[in-house]
């Protein structure tokens, strides 16, 4: 390959990286054609861009883009690339088709990940970056807990008034 191809990889990969807030380096080596076609399919269904390059192109774009050295350990064999913008998607799609594998082989394996501005390293991490909430599901759970005490003070206004007119009525009828 040319060095002027090299150099526009790279700068398609940066721009990829860019788009995407969040990516996860995977390991695909061994997938057949057809389970090679699921996955494609899979991410595509979860809005999730899968990249398949060389390691050495995928570690300028990732220099360029000022990440930590600590990654570039996970650049070693086939590395395939899942770019999206909700942190826990791809680790729930690997989680999903991994289900039931008992020997820990079964691909894709997660190699690292950048989540939230943080890299996490190892499949040993799945489960957590599974269970990492996006930024809409943390605004969602925040305003149900302003909620809820707003509502049970209507909630409590409204049955005491409720309760307040039926003593002021009952009132009003013994007078007279």
């Amino acid at each position: 390959m040319k060095k002027e191809d090299k150099n526009l990889v790279i700068e398609a990969l940066g721009a990829q990286l860019s788009e995407y807030s969040h990516f996860y380096l995977t390991n695909i080596e061994g997938l057949d054609a057809q389970k090679t076609s699921d996955l494609r399919r899979a991410c595509f269904k979860k809005d999730i861009k899968l990249v398949v390059a060389k390691n050495t192109l995928l570690k300028k774009a990732l220099e360029n883009k000022g990440l930590d050295a600590e990654i570039f350990e996970a650049l070693k064999g086939n590395t395939a690339l899942m770019l999206c913008n909700t942190g826990n998607i791809p680790a729930k799609l690997i989680k999903e088709l991994t289900k039931g594998d008992k020997t820990g082989e079964a691909k894709p394996q997660l190699k690292a990940a950048y989540v939230e501005e943080t890299i996490y390293m190892g499949k040993q991490n799945l489960d957590f970056l599974c269970a990492i909430k996006s930024k809409n599901e943390l605004i969602a759970d925040i305003v149900a807990l302003l909620q809820s005490p707003a509502k049970n003070v209507v909630s409590a206004l409204q049955s005491g008034g409720n309760t307040i007119h039926g003593v002021l009525k009952t009132l009003g009828e013994r007078a007279e």
